[in-house]
Formats: C-alpha cells, structure tokens, sequence
C-alpha cells in the first residue's frame, strides 16, 4: 500500500481504526517469526505498513502520522512509537481497540484530525521558509 501526500494519507488511514485493515496492510511486512516487530504488534501499536521502493519496512501511525522505517527484528513497536510520539492518542488508550465505544473512536477521530492539522501546517511553514529564502537571494542578487 503506497500513500502519497500528507493529505492523502490522512483521508486513506480514515479506514484504518480497523485493527484488521491494518493488519491486512502488513501483507508483505519482513519481520514475522522471532521478533518484536511482527505485523500483529505493529498493527496493535496503530501502525499502517507503507513501503516505498526505497524502504520496505515503513509504517506510519495512522493516529499521529508518524513514519517510522529501518525496523530491526528486536525493536519493539510501543517503545519505538513512544520514543518519537510520547503523545500519541495510541500509545495512551487504556483499552483494547475491540473494548473502545463510540465517544473514544470520536475522541481518536478528533486527535488524529489535530495531529493532521498540526503536521500540515508545520509543512507548509517550511515550504513558505524555503520560498521566502530564495525569494531574498534572488533580490539580493539583483
């Protein structure tokens, strides 16, 4: 399952409070046997599996957007999202995705739709930097 923009994932991930759908997206994942990383942990943990050519061991936490690639057999899932996201709606669910009611999946929805606003917006600051840079050097170079 490859996913393009920021944008586009977000609306593709909306199918993935689904813990079988992204379970399903882990079909070719490289880690099964012996390890942490398998796909039902990495599944439970949020994770949505999306390779790249050149990376075929990314996820990305369909809640926070986080994307996470270079997965080594021992890493393990909770610890690895918790080190770059401690915030994540995910990493703090105190139940079971099958023992959630209505208001946390609204709840999830909402956070999810914060971090994607958050992450969107922090892109298109950095965009705007970049035009604004080389917009003063070209003037500069006048």
């Amino acid at each position: 399952m490859a996913f393009g923009s920021i944008r586009e994932r977000f609306y593709a991930f909306e199918a993935m409070f689904s813990y079988e759908k992204r379970l399903q997206s882990f079909e070719d994942w490289p880690f099964r046997e012996d390890c942490l990383c398998t796909p039902e942990q990495m599944a439970k943990m949020g994770f949505v599996h999306c390779p790249s050519e050149n990376s075929p061991d990314t996820a990305c936490c369909f809640i926070c957007l986080k994307e996470l690639e270079g997965w080594e057999p021992q890493d393990d899932p909770r610890q690895e999202h918790s080190k770059r996201t401690p915030n994540c709606p995910v990493l703090l669910l105190e139940k079971k995705w099958d023992e959630l009611t209505v208001g946390d999946y609204l709840n999830l929805n909402h956070q999810r739709f914060r971090f994607f606003i958050t992450k969107w917006s922090d892109m298109k600051m950095d965009e705007f930097r970049e035009k604004t840079e080389e917009t003063l050097s070209y003037i500069k170079n006048l």
